[in-house]
């Protein structure tokens, strides 16, 4: 019979422990639903493969320089989409192949949404980082219930919501709220927001694509009364609806978003707080009075 992988406990709880390993390679069956790996290894996806195997209360590797293509730390989303909370330490404060030094001397470089909602941040001590992640337990939700819903700004007449998607609407958001969503605003988001008619709304232009079609839904429902624009896919990340309201820079706004004051070039945070002045949209029914040409005001 094999020998147990080396694991050293470096802190431990009635939660469970902080476990320190060389490699990857090394988690095992005792780290299942209870402990926080630290590993030696980059954050990549093959080994978040082998330590989500068993499925631990969270995880902390290396950047190791990012790469192309995020490479070194792809499995941060990979650990997110199963429920995993996860981050990496910047491999250049740290003994690479060391898990131990990594809890010692680490500093966060980057986290998935799970790790940020546990209060883990870039700058923070590996250390610091791991007890964060070992007193949080996440709710347990389906990959499909993970809306990541959070009011950034608050009035008597409507709040700036943030939220993945525009299909994560709810009811409530109806004429009253602004909502800050992260998926392109091409034609296929214009059933959502019909659906949903939030009084306004920012989205991602999904990086513009062919004949401006990841923004064509601002036009689109422009004859509906509803105000909206697009942030610029560069500054902010898709899928983040929080990333939409912190990091965006406004790309194209249509008319009725224009009347309030949002412009190109407009962090939007700044934008949604116009937005909360736009009119509810009331009764207008979708399409009425027909689509108009195009009134986007974008960028250059």
């Amino acid at each position: 019979m094999a020998e147990p992988a080396a694991q050293t406990a470096v802190h431990q709880t009635e939660n469970g422990a902080v476990v320190c390993v060389d490699s990857a390679y090394d988690a095992d069956e005792r780290n299942t639903g209870t402990d926080v790996v630290i590993s030696g290894s980059y954050s990549g996806v093959l080994p978040a493969r082998f330590v989500a195997t068993h499925r631990p209360r969270a995880a902390i590797g290396l950047d190791c320089a990012v790469g192309p293509g995020g490479a070194g730390i792809a499995g941060l989303w990979f650990y997110e989409a199963l429920g995993i909370p996860a981050a990496a330490a910047d491999v250049m404060t740290v003994l690479l192949g060391n898990g131990v030094d990594v809890w010692e001397s680490g500093v966060i470089s980057y986290v998935n949404e799970l790790a940020g909602q546990a209060g883990v941040e870039a700058g923070m001590l590996v250390a610091e980082a791991a007890e964060l992640l070992l007193a949080h337990r996440p709710e347990e939700k389906a990959p499909d219930e993970v809306t990541n819903r959070t009011v950034r700004h608050s009035t008597a007449d409507g709040d700036v919501v943030c939220t993945d998607s525009i299909a994560f609407g709810l009811p409530e958001d109806r004429d009253r709220n602004v909502l800050c969503t992260a998926g392109h605003t091409g034609r296929s988001a214009v059933p959502y927001l019909r659906r949903v008619r939030p009084r306004a709304f920012i989205c991602s232009d999904g990086g513009g694509g062919r004949d401006e079609s990841g923004i064509a839904g601002l036009v689109i429902v422009e004859a509906d009364g509803l105000a909206g624009a697009t942030v610029d896919a560069r500054t902010a990340a898709m899928g983040n609806g929080l990333s939409t309201y912190d990091d965006g820079v406004i790309s194209a706004a249509n008319t009725n978003a224009r009347a309030v004051g949002v412009q190109v070039g407009m962090p939007a945070a700044e934008a949604a707080e116009l937005l909360l002045q736009a009119p509810p949209v009331g009764g207008r029914e979708p399409g009425e009075p027909g689509e108009p040409e195009s009134n986007i005001d974008e960028e250059e």
